[in-house]
């Protein structure tokens, strides 16, 4: 049986008042969305209270969902909402890569764009690299950080991202090639490229 189909007989008892089923969709989807809030909350205690206003939310919008898009593609978009709530809030910026829990195997960071190698010199590269790559997140509009986080990061098709960031494909497509344009342009002095070549 499918993930979604999964997802969708799980909602179904939910929606009956099955707090179980619920609860196995939190289980399922609670990693994957805290590192999606995560590119926007850097404090792990609001993190944790952002995760867990998003989840409330979903339970109690739970009745108006219809299966129309995937459960997790509607929960994302919980998410981000919460948490850009949060940050009208709380007047915050987006974090750095570096902020993230280097500990889990899931989750994706710079530095895995830049090759492995113990020498001082390419320790200090590749730091170079992952600090340009920070700077340029923290500088890009909260909307093109998001779908660049949300492809390059969690994998999703532009697809998934329209649904989630609540607009058009091309539009989705436009922000993440101004988002991996402006990492480019930072990075080719480190890395030596060409102007006609992105990486």
């Amino acid at each position: 049986m499918a993930a979604r189909e999964v997802d969708q007989q799980l909602v179904e008892r939910a929606q009956r008042g099955d707090k179980q089923a619920f609860e196995l969709l939190v289980m399922k989807y609670q990693r994957k969305l805290a590192r999606v809030i995560a590119r926007l909350v850097r404090n792990a205690a609001d993190l944790d209270e952002v995760t867990q206003e998003a989840f409330i939310k979903a339970y109690r919008s739970l009745p108006s969902f219809r299966g129309e898009s995937a459960f997790y593609t509607w929960l994302y978009r919980i998410a981000i909402n919460c948490a850009k709530n949060y940050l009208v809030a709380r007047k915050r910026q987006l974090p750095a890569v570096s902020d993230f829990d280097n500990n889990d195997p899931e989750a994706a960071d710079a530095s895995e764009l830049v090759a492995d190698s113990n020498t001082p010199e390419t320790e200090l590269e590749n730091r170079q690299i992952v600090e340009s790559v920070n700077r340029t997140l923290e500088e890009l509009p909260a909307e093109i950080a998001m779908a660049i986080t949300l492809r390059e990061i969690e994998g999703l098709s532009y697809e998934e991202i329209a649904a989630i960031m609540n607009c058009p494909i091309g539009t989705v497509r436009s922000r993440i090639f101004r988002g991996r344009e402006a990492i480019a342009e930072q990075l080719r002095p480190l890395l030596g490229t060409a102007s006609d070549r992105r990486w």
